[in-house]
């Protein structure tokens, strides 16, 4: 048994196609989990004791189950309550909602790193919740949360290969696909290895970038 590169090249077609789909769904889900876990967060601390405690219950869940689980009952479970959704709609929702809870966590946690006097500080000039959010936690917090946002991207960029189980057409699906009809299986996972080695590699270079610049902000507006 000898490894075929021509296997690769042959398949290139379904091969980039596999690729595009994973990043679309990778760019699409990761700023729409961002987004969502920073609007729980704020809604934990801003929204009262209740509010935490019922969201501290749904994050808990999230976090302690797989999101293979967590894909299955979207996709699968879904009809039983009235939503039936496509493979890739389902892998998006799911997946957004799984990074949702560990963002939130991140946000929160970044919130809490702040220190009080300064939010107390907003409070005493009159600055209104969303002020203090925006002009004092949010810029504050932004250098703390930054590097632990970035291992959590890439998580989310790994857990997509998770979505070939609900026969969502990226590389991983593909790539499996291709294997067993070729025999070609260790040409299959050294692409796919590769595949991800590059993103992961790239998303790590840009996040410690943007660290970069925001240090030399922060220290040229001291």
């Amino acid at each position: 048994m000898t490894f075929d590169i021509n296997v690769i090249f042959s398949n290139l077609p379904e091969i980039l196609s596999g690729a595009w789909v994973t990043i679309v769904i990778w760019i699409i889900t990761t700023p729409a989990a961002a987004v969502l876990g920073f609007l729980i967060a704020v809604a934990r601390r801003f929204g009262g004791v209740m509010l935490d405690k019922a969201f501290g219950i749904v994050i808990a869940v999230l976090r302690g189950t797989p999101f293979l689980i967590q894909i299955f009952l979207v996709y699968y479970g879904g009809p039983f309550v009235g939503l039936s959704l496509d493979p890739i709609p389902a892998g998006v929702i799911g997946l957004s909602i799984y990074g949702a809870a560990y963002f939130s966590e991140i946000f929160r946690s970044g919130f809490a790193a702040v220190p009080k006097g300064h939010i107390e500080a907003g409070i005493c000039v009159g600055l209104t919740q969303g002020q203090i959010i925006r002009r004092i936690l949010l810029p504050e917090m932004t250098m703390l949360v930054l590097p632990p946002s970035v291992n959590m991207t890439i998580i989310l960029m790994k857990e997509t290969a998770v979505l070939s189980i609900i026969t969502v057409p990226e590389l991983t699906a593909t790539l499996s696909a291709i294997g067993s009809q070729q025999y070609a299986f260790v040409e299959a996972l050294f692409v796919l290895a590769l595949f991800y080695w590059a993103l992961v590699e790239i998303t790590g270079w840009l996040g410690h970038l943007a660290e970069t610049k925001l240090t030399r902000f922060r220290f040229f507006n001291i």
